[in-house]
């Protein structure tokens, strides 16, 4: 093999061994005001699942970056009580799950301690008319934190 080939193929392989790995498309970031809610007006108007809602905490915003043209999509993270009627309805056919709700920090501490129940027809009682949710009940509660996004 000639010097030329030899330093060819050194390059070709050192190139090769330091490729960056690719990365899938990031998920876009939440933005908002930071600012935790407690209103239900808010939510009953969305969700009509939660229309004897109790209690809540809340916060939402937009995905993605605002400097960018074109229309937002909106999210919400909320922790709600809901009456003991509504879990026994939507609690049918769940799974556990260990995992903590992927929720905004503001919201972190306040959410009750695991497991959780989740589930698609779970997720399917709280998302309606644009908005989709992914729904985890608290097990053993009557709290139902809701990771969702609409338009």
């Amino acid at each position: 093999m000639t010097r030329l080939a030899a330093a060819a193929l050194l390059l070709l392989i050192t190139a090769c061994g330091t490729a960056a790995p690719e990365k899938g498309p990031a998920m876009p970031t939440k933005s908002g005001t930071g600012a935790l809610r407690t209103d239900l007006e808010p939510l009953t108007k969305r969700f009509p699942a939660l229309s004897s809602a109790e209690a809540a905490q809340w916060m939402s915003g937009t995905l993605g970056d605002d400097r960018v043209p074109g229309p937002s999509t909106y999210w919400i993270d909320a922790i709600v009580t809901v009456p003991e009627s509504l879990v026994a309805k939507v609690s049918q056919g769940t799974r556990e799950e260990a995992e903590a709700p992927a929720v905004v920090e503001g919201l972190r501490e306040h959410l009750p301690a695991g497991p959780y129940l989740t589930g698609p027809a779970l997720d399917d009682a709280f998302s309606n008319g644009g908005w989709s949710a992914t729904a985890y009940l608290a097990k053993g509660t009557n709290t139902v934190v809701l990771v969702a996004k609409g338009q």
